[in-house]
């Protein structure tokens, strides 16, 4: 095999939080040694933020400067070295909707693999649970339900309420507990008793705590775990 093999370098921007992007790194290395063997991983820059930054803009709604703030990080990856960018947090999707307009690289949105992973399976109607900002707001839902014509259940206020709550308290800072869990499969259940025929991760670290094996028979979509792998189809598509 012709060195240096040709692939791609992707662009993470991260730190949001810390475990997410961690897991980012771990899964894009795993997944491209498992198509290159050997000693291969993946070509990769990680642009991080300070997440205390991020939980100040999302807790007090101060989404311009937000978008300020990833946006000049999204130039710093770019001028990095990344030739593919993708930000490891559904909630701050939010202000990247102008980001093709601010870098020339190309831009993974999060919410799109997991739409052609739901599409491919012929669902049409799937429950999503993540940060209130991702549960609430339309820049994820219409996204869903425009580009792939999904509809999406949300929790009720309540459940909103505890499922953000942990995700802040507890899964971005590595602390996974059993009441969370079972908590989490309580609220999937209930969505898919309003109709759901399966449940998106909208948070990318919610993984860390429920997935698959907890509803073996309802379709769970990992939306960390779809990212990553539409970011390593385009970092290797020259060896394709």
């Amino acid at each position: 095999m012709k060195r240096p093999i040709p692939m791609k370098t992707i662009g993470i921007l991260g730190g949001m939080s810390d475990q997410a992007t961690a897991e980012y790194y771990r899964m894009i290395n795993e997944a491209v040694n498992q198509r290159l063997g050997g000693w291969d991983i993946a070509e990769t820059l990680i642009q991080g933020v300070n997440f205390g930054n991020i939980e100040y803009f999302v807790r007090n709604n101060k989404w311009r400067e937000a978008r300020q703030y990833l946006e000049k990080k999204a130039i710093g990856a770019q001028n990095g070295g990344a030739d593919i960018l993708l930000c490891v947090s559904n909630t701050m999707h939010r202000v990247l909707d102008n980001i093709s307009n601010i870098v020339d690289i190309p831009f993974i949105h999060i919410v799109d693999p997991t739409g052609e992973a739901i599409a491919k399976k012929g669902l049409s109607k799937v429950g999503l649970i993540g940060t209130r900002p991702v549960m609430q707001a339309s820049f994820i839902i219409d996204r869903y339900r425009g580009h792939f014509d999904i509809e999406i259940v949300t929790p009720n206020e309540k459940d909103q309420t505890l499922i953000d709550q942990i995700i802040f308290n507890e899964l971005v800072k590595g602390k996974i507990k059993e009441s969370s869990r079972q908590f989490y499969v309580e609220v999937c259940h209930r969505l898919r008793d309003m109709g759901a025929q399966g449940i998106i991760l909208g948070c990318t670290e919610i993984f860390l705590l429920i997935g698959q094996a907890d509803m073996p028979d309802f379709p769970i979509f990992n939306t960390a775990e779809l990212h990553v792998r539409a970011a390593v189809d385009m970092a290797l598509a020259a060896n394709v």
